[in-house]
Order: C-alpha cells, then sequence, then structure tokens
C-alpha cells in the first residue's frame, strides 16, 4: 500500500519542476557560488559526523527523511537547503512605478500661500531697505574715509606704475641667471627688458599728455557741478586703491548668522550618538545605520531630512533622545525637530533641523492686528510651525482645549482665541478665569458674563450659571433651526447667512474658561459643571456654541473623560508626563510619538497642535500681552458699540426657564403622585406658564420626552421607565420620580443656606 506521503512528495517535485525558471531541457543551471559555498559550509556544520541522516529517530529502521520534510533527498543521496523564498517577482513596471510616484508641487509653498507670499515679500522688502538706509546714513562717513586715503592710494598708484615702466615683475628670473652665470640667457633677458621699458615708457608719455589735456579742459570749459564730480570720483577711486585690505572702509549693515549645510555624514553621526543599539550594530559593521529616503533639502528656515530607521527601531525611541540628537547635530535642542511621518510605517522619521532656535527666532506679529475685525465663519490665524510658516483653522463648528505646566503659555495660548471672537461684532462672549489675576479683565466690557477669582464658591457657581444659559440656548437653537425651512437650512447648523440674521439669535456664541479644574473639581458645583459642558461640547458644534477650556493641572479629576474625549482642537504645552499628554492629545498620542514631554522650559508657547488639520503639527502660538490685548478689545468694543452688538451690563438679566425648572415641576405634580410620564409633565408646564413652556408643548411626544430629559440632567435627575395601566393595558413611557425633584431641590436649598 502507497504511503500518502508518497503522493505528496510526487506531486511537490512536480510543482517544484513547474515553477523552476529551467527545466530539463533548458540546458544548465546557474548557480550562485557564493550562496553554494554557504550551503555547504552549513551544512558541514550541521552534521559534523559526515552522516547524510538528519532524523532525530534513534531506531535504527528509521528512513532518511521525515515523512513531512519539505526538501526530500534527490537523487543520487545529496541533500540541499530548505527553500523558503520562491523566485523573486518581477516587481513593479515601469508605468507603475510612475503612476505611484509623488510628484513634487511645481509651484513653491510659499507662492501657493497669500500669507506666505506677503510674508516673504514684506522680509526681502525690509532686508534690502535696512541695507540700503543703514549705508545711505553712514555715505558721508564713507566718503572722507576714502577721501583721507587718497593721498595713499595716490602713492600705491605712481608707485605701481613705475614698477610697470621699470619691468620690475622681470627682474628675479633675470637674476636668477646671473647667480646662474648664464651670460646668453641673461643678454636675452635684458634686451626684452629694454624693449618693454621703451614702450611702456612712451605710453606713460602719452597717457600723461592726454591726462594734462583732459584735466586742463574741464578746469577751463566744464561746469562746476561736473569738476566736483570728476574730483570726488578721483579721491574715491584713489582711496579705494589705498585701503587696507583688514579695515574695510564700508561696515557691515546685516551680520549673517552662520549656517552649517546639513550633510548625510553630520546625520549618521548623530544618530550613531543615541545609544540605540540597533543603529550601533549597524555602525560596527561600517554602516550608516540608518536609510536615507530623499535627499536633504532646504525645507522653510531649516533643512529636512527623510530617512528610514533599523529595522524595530521607531520614531518614538528618537523622539527619547531628542536632546542627544541636538547634541550630536551639534544644535541647540529648540532647532532639532524629530517628527513621525503620517501614512508611514513607524520606523520613517522626518528629521527638520532649523537655523535658528524656534523659540528664539523672530514671529511674526498677528495678522488680525491689522485688519481690525474679523469673522469666525473664517480660519482663525493661531500661530507658527517650526519652518516659520502661518498655521490656523476653522473655531466655527469646533471646541478648543489647551494644557500644560504652569509658566508654559497657556492663558497667552487661550487669549488668542478669545481676541479673534472679540473681533467678531456678532460674537457673544461668556468669559470666566479661576487665577485670580485679571488675565482677561480687557474682555469684561464686551463679555455677557464675565468672572475672575481664585475658585471661590461665589465665581464657580456664577460660571455655572453662565453655563445653564448657555445650555439653554443649545435648546432654543435646535428649536429655531428645527423650524426652518429646509431650503434656508439644508445641513440643520448655523452658516453665515443664518448667523446674519438678529431676529434668528443664531450668532456666535463663545464660553471661555481658564484653570477650569477649578470648577470641574468644586466639591458643590464639579458634577453640575462637568455634565453641562459634555452637553455644551456635544451639542454646541451644529448650533454655533464654542466652548474654550484651559487648564494647568490636566488628569483624570481636574479634567472629565467625557469632555477631553469630545474636544474637537487640541493644543498642549509641555507637560511632565504620559498621562498629561494624552489627556490633553487624546488617547496613545505618547505612543505613536507625538508627545508634549519633549519640550523644555525655554520652548515659551511652543506645543503640539492636534485635530486643527490632517496631522498633528508643532506650533508656536502668537504672542500678544496685556496691553495690545487691551487696545484690540478696545477697538472690538467700538466696533460692537456700531453693530449694536455690546452687551448692556444695566440691563435685568433674563430670567431662564432652568431658574424655576424643578419648583415648577413640583408645582405641577401633586404630592400623592410619586411616578409621572414626562410628556404629561410638559403638557402640565405649558398650562402652567405658557410663555416659559409653550415651545415645549408643540413638540411631537417622543421630542418632549427627550426634551425634559436633558434639562432634568444636569441636576442629576435621571429618567427612567414609568408604568401606567390604560383601559386595561399596562403602557410603559420615559419619566420620573417625584422624589427626586425634592431631593434635589431640598439640598440645593442647604447649599445655598450654608453659603
Amino acid at each position: 500500500m502507497k504511503h500518502p506521503d508518497d503522493e505528496n512528495e510526487f506531486f511537490n517535485r512536480l510543482e517544484a519542476d513547474m515553477a523552476s525558471p529551467s527545466g530539463p531541457d533548458s540546458g544548465a543551471d546557474v548557480v550562485d557560488l557564493d550562496k553554494a559555498r554557504s550551503a555547504r559550509s552549513e551544512s558541514a556544520d550541521a552534521n559534523p559526523n559526515g552522516s547524510g541522516d538528519q532524523s532525530a529517530d534513534p531506531s535504527p529502521n528509521r528512513s532518511g527523511r521525515e515523512s513531512g520534510d519539505p526538501n526530500p533527498t534527490r537523487s543520487g543521496g545529496e541533500s540541499g537547503p530548505v527553500m523558503v523564498d520562491g523566485p523573486a517577482p518581477a516587481g513593479l513596471g515601469f508605468m507603475d512605478r510612475v503612476k505611484g510616484a509623488k510628484r513634487r508641487p511645481i509651484v513653491p509653498m510659499w507662492l501657493t500661500s497669500t500669507a506666505e507670499l506677503k510674508a516673504a515679500t514684506g522680509w526681502v522688502a525690509g532686508h534690502y531697505g535696512h541695507k540700503a538706509g543703514y549705508h545711505a546714513l553712514r555715505s558721508p562717513v564713507y566718503a572722507a574715509r576714502l577721501a583721507l586715503l587718497s593721498p595713499r592710494g595716490a602713492a600705491k598708484f605712481v608707485g605701481s606704475t613705475m614698477r610697470w615702466v621699470a619691468d620690475k615683475e622681470g627682474e628675479p628670473v633675470r637674476l636668477a641667471a646671473v647667480r646662474r652665470e648664464d651670460a646668453a640667457e641673461y643678454l636675452k633677458l635684458s634686451r626684452q627688458r629694454d624693449g618693454r621699458v621703451r614702450l611702456r615708457t612712451l605710453v606713460i608719455v602719452l597717457a600723461s599728455i592726454i591726462g594734462v589735456g583732459v584735466a586742463l579742459a574741464l578746469y577751463v570749459l566744464a561746469p562746476g557741478w561736473l569738476q566736483t564730480v570728476s574730483v570726488s570720483a578721483l579721491l574715491l577711486a584713489l582711496g579705494h586703491l589705498g585701503r587696507a585690505e583688514d579695515a574695510p572702509v564700508i561696515s557691515r549693515a546685516v551680520d549673517l548668522p552662520q549656517v552649517q549645510r546639513l550633510t548625510s555624514d553630520i546625520v549618521a553621526r548623530a544618530f550613531a550618538a543615541l545609544g540605540i543599539a540597533e543603529i550601533n550594530k549597524q555602525a560596527a559593521k561600517g554602516k550608516p545605520g540608518i536609510e536615507f529616503k530623499a535627499p536633504i533639502q532646504r525645507d522653510g528656515k531649516g533643512w529636512r531630512a527623510d530617512l528610514d530607521l533599523p529595522y524595530g527601531v521607531t520614531v518614538s525611541d528618537v523622539l527619547d533622545r531628542r536632546e542627544r540628537l541636538a547634541s550630536g547635530l551639534r544644535k541647540s535642542l529648540g532647532c532639532v525637530w524629530p517628527e513621525p511621518v503620517p501614512g508611514e510605517h513607524p520606523g520613517r522619521v522626518m528629521l527638520w533641523v532649523g537655523d535658528q532656535d524656534m523659540a528664539r527666532a523672530p514671529q511674526p506679529s498677528w495678522p488680525l492686528i491689522k485688519t481690525g475685525t474679523t469673522s469666525l465663519f473664517k480660519p482663525v490665524p493661531y500661530g507658527t510651525d517650526p519652518r516659520g510658516r502661518q498655521v490656523g483653522f476653522d473655531l466655527m463648528y469646533a471646541n478648543f482645549l489647551t494644557g500644560a505646566m504652569p509658566g508654559r503659555g497657556k492663558t497667552f495660548a487661550l487669549r488668542i482665541l478669545l481676541l479673534a471672537a472679540a473681533m467678531d461684532p456678532t460674537c457673544e462672549l461668556h468669559t470666566w478665569e479661576f487665577k485670580g489675576t485679571g488675565d482677561f479683565s480687557s474682555f469684561q466690557p464686551i463679555s455677557h458674563s464675565y468672572g475672575s477669582g481664585p475658585g471661590d464658591d461665589a465665581t464657580v457657581e456664577g460660571c455655572v450659571e453662565a453655563m445653564e444659559y448657555v445650555y439653554g440656548e443649545l435648546d432654543r437653537r435646535a428649536r429655531v433651526i428645527n423650524g426652518l425651512p429646509k431650503d434656508i437650512c439644508p445641513e440643520n447648523k448655523v452658516t453665515p447667512a443664518l448667523a446674519a440674521k438678529k431676529s434668528l439669535g443664531l450668532h456666535p456664541l463663545v464660553m471661555s474658561i481658564d484653570e477650569c479644574q477649578e470648577v470641574f473639581t468644586h466639591e458643590r458645583w464639579g458634577k453640575k459643571a462637568a455634565e453641562l459642558a459634555t452637553a455644551i461640547i456635544k451639542r454646541g458644534r451644529a448650533l454655533g456654541v464654542i466652548l474654550l477650556l484651559g487648564t494647568q493641572r490636566p488628569d483624570a479629576d481636574s479634567l472629565p473623560k467625557a469632555i477631553s474625549a469630545n474636544v474637537g482642537i487640541r493644543f498642549c504645552l509641555q507637560v511632565m508626563g504620559q498621562p498629561e499628554n494624552d489627556m490633553v492629545l487624546g488617547t496613545s498620542m505618547y505612543k505613536n510619538g507625538i508627545r508634549a514631554t519633549s519640550f523644555t522650559a525655554d520652548d515659551l508657547g511652543i506645543g503640539y497642535l492636534v485635530g486643527a488639520g490632517p496631522n498633528p503639527q508643532i506650533v508656536r502660538s502668537y504672542y500678544i500681552d496685556n496691553a495690545n490685548a487691551e487696545v484690540i478689545c478696545q477697538k472690538a468694543k467700538a466696533a460692537r458699540a456700531a453693530a449694536g452688538t455690546l452687551p448692556n451690563p444695566d440691563a435685568p438679566k433674563k430670567e431662564k426657564a432652568t431658574d424655576t425648572l424643578l419648583a415648577d415641576i413640583l408645582a405641577v405634580i401633586p404630592a400623592d403622585e410619586a411616578k409621572v410620564w414626562n410628556e404629561t409633565i410638559v403638557e402640565r408646564l405649558a398650562e402652567l406658564r405658557p410663555e416659559r413652556y409653550g415651545d415645549w408643548a408643540r413638540m411631537s411626544g417622543e421630542e418632549q420626552t427627550a426634551h425634559l430629559t436633558a434639562a432634568l440632567r444636569p441636576y442629576g435627575i435621571a429618567a427612567g421607565q414609568v408604568g401606567r395601566r390604560i383601559d386595561g393595558k399596562f403602557v410603559n413611557k420615559r419619566g420620573i420620580k417625584r422624589d427626586d425633584i425634592t431631593t434635589t431641590v431640598a439640598e440645593r436649598n442647604r447649599n445655598r443656606d450654608a453659603s
């Protein structure tokens, strides 16, 4: 009976013969001698006793091979190495590689951006304008120096002319002939010298006659200005001739920094100094350890190098050693920025080495300072990247979170967006800060609500009341948008056209809370504030409501997960560790190489910006100090006064439905009714106060239930299933318990009495 493996062997051999590029009729195989020697030496090492039997079976009746051996013994008793890799694939064709090639832009990036083009043009004009003004102011000094040097220049001119006439340049050759006592050569050189002297003397005589004649003609016939110009030009020329080589007459207007060109040798040396084992192994073999994927080239105000790290080495390993990398490149730490390349494998790194430290390089002024007003529906210029290019993003339809250690520029980073909101005359501002130092006091005259305090109960309560107002705005705006025709509001969100209609009240609304950890960790109001902020972040995006948060303590208690997980745009300056980094920038950012821990105390205003573009980027936010912020807010106040949107501090505050909601619910639920459906409560509320709850009653039953559930959520009151018998049938609908309302009201009253 045949063994099944015999059939397998037969088919395996057939497949091998069919796959082989050289069949039995092809003549001879091409043998790689290096591979053959290597295979022969490996075979000898594996079986030092010379036995061709590799079976581990100790039985004397064992076969010469295992039944599952993928490399059966060939005819003649010779066994070869196991073939793991198949025939080399043909690879991509030329056209496939051309189609997959990355095309570099024809037009440089600085020409495609109006802002960058203006910045480049302004820099060139300023640079050469500075040089021209510098030298123009010092031109009298230059002229005086040259005039004083003109006698020396005249002496040098006469002396060099006489040496030329006397053929002094040939004298060393003639003296050499004398020393050799070569009379024939000396006589030949003497005759040559006599001829040169006669010719040059004639030239000098003719030039002197012509020069004297021209000078007399100018003296007699030329006007005075031409004589002055001629004499001045002669003096300047003689002074230029008489200047010393080590004492330039014209001083330098601009001191250019010495910029070292980045080369592959410098980069390889720097990476070899990182102490990474895999790179060291390659360096020990005489190899660079890294592979360049593109030529090193200028990129903005620095050099860019794209390279692959050794197998198993990731960009995170390099980021952990950024300080060593800067030492290997002999650059300051703020010049060296290794980054992962989005869309590539974890071992591809983009190394950008700037000419100057990013924190010390001159930064252009904020572009909106010159415009005076703006619209939040346009991108807000926020800062510059390491290359000096402007970075901006759409603040509308987004929320913003910034976090950092104390003193790293978090407040300034948040102030930029508040100033942009202030410059939109239609924007409604609510400004709160809990450092207590009045960092945003310039916004008080243009804010509909404002508070500043070190986390005291009164300030926190005021902030929560403002958040309740904003939350109520979400409900009102949702009803307005829901009632608009589809041709006016096709996307069910606030648009510039809708925001311009004052009657709709859909203008942008921005609420800013700096040091928000003081609110979210407050013993009495923290839980409610977190719930309100979460609801505003989730729902406000399409309703024109924007929440800006800043914290210097980004942890799980200070920044609830529901908030940090839903903010769209994040800016993280220097933080201490991975938890803080991921709390601000998002989960796994630290693992993916986006590490705000790599910044130093000198990197003020520099951080990672996430969510403003397709990829995270390093950004240095614009710097606006208190004085400039005060000026901008004064202009914003004037613009709002002209537009009729300036808040009136003397106007009575609007009473919000949420202020008396719990009391109204208790008023419409009798004491003997323990549980009530939400839609029943809404109907009773509309009957009690039609001017306040009439819009609620016009909703459908499901909308009424959802709306009341959302309105009660900030108070910590949850809706549940409430069953009732109707016509003998048991019906379940969402409702609330009256005891939950009474308990919440009693607790609130106790807290107020205690304060």
